[in-house]
């Protein structure tokens, strides 16, 4: 009799130990996420700016003030991780479009209000890069936890999901040179 309270006294202590795991990583995803949205806010916030730089420079790019507003809004009526990410792929792309102006505008490259936000955007992308990596880092953890015996029983249990890994593209992301063979 004592050996049976003793296997149950164990396997509740094990049941207590996974259910607060699986809690302690749950909550450190979602402060993840939250250190990479404020990050993303940042970003968004720049391109405004940047626009308006580039806005006395070039016409192509005065419709991008728009585009910028559309995006906010629908940035923050997404609902998944996903969404999120294909939305900022749109917004860096953008960013990437307002960079790129610049080297066809020697004057615009040479203007000190671009230069400190070209700066600034590679320091908010560079940020966003570390708290992407965090965020993905515990997200491994967790899924792995809910994934593993026996805390995949508890999960199911207590209907704990896998989160989904944020990867998005960044504005100052150099693409590899294109190599043509003849």
């Amino acid at each position: 009799m004592v050996y049976v309270l003793t296997l149950i006294s164990i396997a509740i202590l094990i049941f207590i130990i996974l259910y607060n795991r699986l809690i302690t990583l749950k909550y450190k995803v979602k402060a993840a996420w939250s250190d990479i949205d404020v990050q993303l806010k940042r970003r968004f916030d720049l391109l405004p700016m940047l626009a308006d730089t580039v806005k006395s420079y070039s016409t192509y790019e005065r419709g991008l003030f728009e585009k910028i507003t559309e995006m906010r809004s629908k940035i923050e009526s997404s609902q998944t991780i996903n969404e999120k990410a294909s939305l900022q792929n749109d917004v860096s792309k953008i960013a990437k479009t307002l960079l790129a102006v610049a080297e066809a505008y020697p004057d615009l490259k040479a203007n000190q209000s671009f230069i400190d936000l070209q700066k600034n955007i590679s320091n908010v992308e560079e940020q966003i890069q570390y708290a992407r990596r965090y965020y993905n880092g515990t997200v491994r953890d967790y899924n792995t936890l809910i994934l593993s015996f026996p805390s995949n029983i508890v999960a199911n249990l207590f209907k704990f999901k896998a989160e989904d890994f944020f990867e998005i593209e960044f504005a100052t992301q150099k693409m590899p040179p294109e190599i043509k063979l003849a």
